[in-house]
């Protein structure tokens, strides 16, 4: 993985060639462009006796927005069950559907060395949890409050990553990725984020813990010894930041949990000690109603805030903001699975303790629809009831009319018509009307784009993205990325007079792993260049490094002024080229220079700069990304092979409808050929079409060689006319 420092917001018009690939093998494309429409999704378990009922459909349920029944426009139903490892195919799964886990980590309500171990159990739970689902860590400290330490991330890798380290500045060296779904470096491995001698070896180990130990105490002697009503204040402060946390969760997509590792805080704090003093005084003395009147009557007579009241009969403030903040969690429709971790402390274990929390894990669980675990001696094995009663979700569809984006919370209920007796109804309470982008705070902007990142391919933008795999030295191939952007669409709305656009693309592979990543935002001055943006679009030029294998590439495009975003999903194909394995690239469409308003990614410190990949007798050329021809007219094309034979070869051509059948015509003429061998081929040729109605068309292209090997490629274009044949432009 490439890494390196924050891309600066720096825009670039470059007069040097910009290109990328059509799809076909080893490379990605896609043309869509889409319109808005707010839909809500509403993700619904139907439980029965702890375990989830299979076989409904959309006419089993009724759905209401507030008291107003709505028509379900769209169903689907995503069941995890199988055998481990056949996860469905990622684009398969509605993001509403997918399960997000926030693994939260108290650093102030526990003791250090507990928290320590407690580590290892929530990399236990991870181990468990089915590959489509998305983990987040998080830390919350009363010095720090609540810092994300990893977005909700696929990558089982980084998510390791960042349990072992917490987010500790002094155990690792964060990656620039600003949606913090990538932590390190993937060439890295996680046995190397410690600085005390990457975790290799029982030393190295042991002075790792003995690190993130001493850390971790400075955040939990804070709170464990200031006074009484220092930790009053400290427990509020504790619910705000909650609370805030629970709306953000609100803006995420999906079924949510927070897995909430602590101690708890002491329960006496905000309910008092009045309980267990009025307990004793019944065992002593027979007249119960006497000694329950008398309180009652001190607390009467107690004077607002007045220590002695606060410490018998708790904090009343302090109450109200617990409330409120549960009320949060559950109107996001996100659960707390309280762990107390006090558990895993050994016996012999020094240190600070933090007492009567129980009861208020206790609570935050059960006041969520979540679990309390104690005494547990395998987390993940506990947890797996919930697991499976959420392991079937039906994903119910409807189209809110009138709906203003003011933020303002919906109320939503889903009924079960001729549901089985003893089944039980699980959905989200209420849905969040969207807030102006301009008015959501920045951790709010940050979970929603990785959230879009991780979503389904869609939005207002038109964008067509493109990516092909080049052999470069070493076993990494370099590999550019274009985006086109209509302009405009990249332009609704109302804009400012610079135009801040923010670029987002991330390659994942089969194992959910984050291989690399760029990212940049820039921006655009629209005194100058309007006119030029609106009559063509934006072009952008940059690279990722990815290592043999089969990735899904996720583009965000997103305009930074209206919060408008496009996300591309394409998948791209790496050879082992330096193995000698044998690929044609796809048929190239150059086009002619000065059509875009072109960027190109801002340059890493100290990173070498690649050779140009598009080269056609020393000459750079630009190919289109999206190809769009016009009717019956011949167009120039490149070929590009790695790890043919030389000597003669033959080319041949078919041409395939959008549905994969075969179109009788077409034709290739080759101009030209040169290289060849060990390094890479390019052929000069021109495609002639058969005679196409408008549309969307497959070009697939045959190279043999004098030995009769062959390679195969296809790639994507467009024949002008059609309503919507330039939607990615």
């Amino acid at each position: 993985m490439r890494k390196g420092s924050r891309l600066q917001c720096v825009a670039a018009v470059l007069a040097a060639a910009v290109a990328v690939l059509a799809p076909g093998r080893g490379v990605g494309q896609t043309f869509t462009g889409a319109t808005e429409v707010t839909v809500v999704e509403v993700p619904v378990q139907v439980v029965k006796d702890g375990e989830p009922v299979r076989g409904l459909t959309a006419n089993d349920f009724e759905v209401f927005d507030g008291r107003k029944k709505v028509p379900i426009t769209g169903f689907e139903v995503l069941d995890l069950a199988g055998a481990p490892g056949s996860a469905p195919a990622e684009a398969q799964i509605p993001a509403s559907a997918r399960r997000h886990f926030m693994m939260l980590f108290d650093l102030s309500f526990s003791e250090p060395s507990a928290l320590a171990r407690a580590r290892e159990a929530a990399k236990e739970v991870v181990k468990s949890l089915h590959p489509t689902d998305l983990v987040a860590v998080a830390t919350y400290s009363s010095i720090q409050g609540p810092q994300l330490v990893l977005g909700f991330s696929p990558d089982r890798q980084q998510i390791t990553a960042a349990i072992d380290t917490l987010g500790l500045p002094k155990l690792f060296n964060r990656t620039a990725d600003p949606l913090r779904l990538v932590l390190m470096d993937a060439t890295q491995g996680t046995g190397t984020v410690s600085a005390g001698g990457g975790g290799q070896g029982s030393e190295a180990r042991a002075a790792r813990e003995a690190e993130v130990i001493d850390t971790l105490k400075s955040f939990s002697i804070v709170s464990a010894r200031a006074e009484r009503s220092a930790q009053q204040q400290i427990v509020r402060n504790l619910t705000k930041a909650f609370a805030d946390l629970a709306r953000l969760m609100g803006e995420v997509e999906g079924r949510k949990y927070v897995v909430y590792l602590s101690e708890g805080f002491d329960s006496s704090l905000i309910t008092g000690r009045a309980t267990s003093t009025s307990t004793a005084s019944v065992g002593e003395d027979s007249s119960g109603d006497d000694v329950n009147s008398a309180t009652e009557n001190e607390r009467i007579l107690a004077p607002t805030g007045a220590s002695g009241a606060d410490d018998k009969f708790g904090d009343t403030s302090s109450q109200n903001a617990v409330e409120k903040m549960l009320d949060q969690f559950r109107r996001a429709d996100c659960q707390i699975q309280a762990v107390d971790i006090g558990g895993l402390r050994a016996g012999a274990d020094q240190g600070l303790q933090h007492t009567n929390g129980k009861e208020s894990l206790l609570n935050m669980a059960k006041s969520t629809g979540g679990e309390f675990y104690e005494n547990f001696n395998n987390l993940s094995a506990a947890m797996g009831q919930m697991l499976r009663r959420t392991g079937v979700t039906y994903v119910l569809s409807f189209q809110p009319e009138d709906v203003k984006s003011d933020g303002s919370f919906h109320k939503l209920r889903v009924e079960l018509k001729n549901a089985p007796r003893g089944a039980r109804v699980v959905h989200r309470p209420g849905y969040y009307a969207p807030r102006p982008f301009k008015e959501q705070p920045p951790l709010q902007r940050l979970l929603e784009t990785a959230n879009a990142v991780m979503g389904e391919e869609s939005g207002s933008i038109g964008a067509s993205v493109l990516a092909a795999p080049f052999a470069v030295s070493g076993e990494r191939a370099y590999v550019p990325v274009v985006i086109e952007v209509n302009g405009e669409s990249l332009l609704a709305g109302k804009q400012e007079p610079k135009l801040p656009v923010e670029i987002y693309v991330y390659a994942i592979d089969q194992n959910g792993s984050v291989q690399d990543f760029l990212s940049q935002t820039f921006g655009l001055d629209l005194t100058k260049g309007e006119a030029a943006l609106r009559q063509s679009g934006l072009k952008f030029f940059g690279h990722l490094d990815l290592p043999k294998g089969t990735y899904s590439l996720r583009t965000l495009v997103r305009n930074g002024s209206t919060g408008a975003s496009s996300l591309r999903v394409t998948q791209v194909i790496v050879p082992a080229f330096a193995s000698g394995e044998a690929a044609l690239l796809p048929a190239l469409f150059p086009e002619p220079p000065g059509r875009w308003v072109m960027v190109r990614e801002t340059q890493q410190a100290g990173e070498p700069q690649a050779p140009y990949p598009f080269m056609l007798k020393d000459q750079p050329y630009i190919p289109s990304s999206r190809p769009v021809l016009a009717p019956g007219q011949p167009a120039a094309v490149v070929l590009q092979a790695y790890n043919l034979g030389t000597g003669d070869f033959k080319a041949e051509v078919k041409v395939l409808s959008a549905d994969g059948k075969e179109l009788p015509g077409g034709a290739l003429k080759v101009a030209g050929k040169e290289g060849g061998g060990s390094g890479p081929m390019r052929v000069s040729a021109t495609f002639q079409p058969p005679a196409l109605q408008p549309g969307e068309y497959v070009l697939r292209v045959t190279l043999t060689d004098g030995a009769g090997k062959a390679e195969t490629s296809t790639a994507r274009f467009a024949v002008a006319g059609a309503a919507g044949t330039r939607g990615g432009r």
